[in-house]
């Protein structure tokens, strides 16, 4: 099987500095600039329990968003391959870290799909793509803690839901 790398290149800035740098930890702001080429700049920052901005994305939630995100997008491609027809799809994706004195880790990302596909003789092959989905999902083949998948499958118009 043949190999592809990939590159993905971003610039991080640091828009903290209030005049004194890191003089002190509560002397400076965790405000970031995420840049790459020919898209919108991200403001991010820490998590407002670590002094951050709340209104600003925080490094937590980019990576259960990014996992939140690359399972959508795999799994689109999966219901294609399976004649499965996806009318929408949302998801309410949360992350659990827990932090150990100065570090932490994550221990688990849910992800909670809500798909709609079109007939419902194609519930059974929605909610196999997931388990597809997830093998083929570049981010969750890389990180070292669970994601777990708890899908939810509509069928459009007229029908029911069921969970899984």
């Amino acid at each position: 099987m043949a190999h592809n790398t990939h590159e993905y290149r971003v610039g991080v800035e640091w828009a903290g500095n209030r005049g004194t740098g890191t003089s002190g930890y509560r002397d400076y702001g965790r405000q970031v600039i995420v840049r790459a080429a020919g898209k919108t700049d991200l403001m991010g920052s820490a998590d407002k329990t670590f002094h951050g901005d709340a209104d600003r994305w925080n490094p937590e939630e980019l990576l259960v968003a990014a996992l939140a995100q690359c399972h959508m997008l795999s799994y689109l491609h999966m219901a294609v391959r399976a004649g499965v027809v996806v009318t929408a799809y949302r998801d309410q994706a949360q992350g659990v870290m827990m932090q150990e004195g100065l570090g932490g880790r994550f221990v688990e990302v849910i992800l909670r799909p809500v798909v709609t596909v079109s007939e419902a003789a194609m519930v059974d092959r929605a909610r196999s793509a997931h388990a597809e989905a997830y093998q083929h999902c570049f981010i969750a083949s890389s990180v070292n803690f669970p994601v777990r998948h708890e899908p939810t499958i509509l069928v459009a118009g007229p029908g029911s839901a069921r969970n899984d």
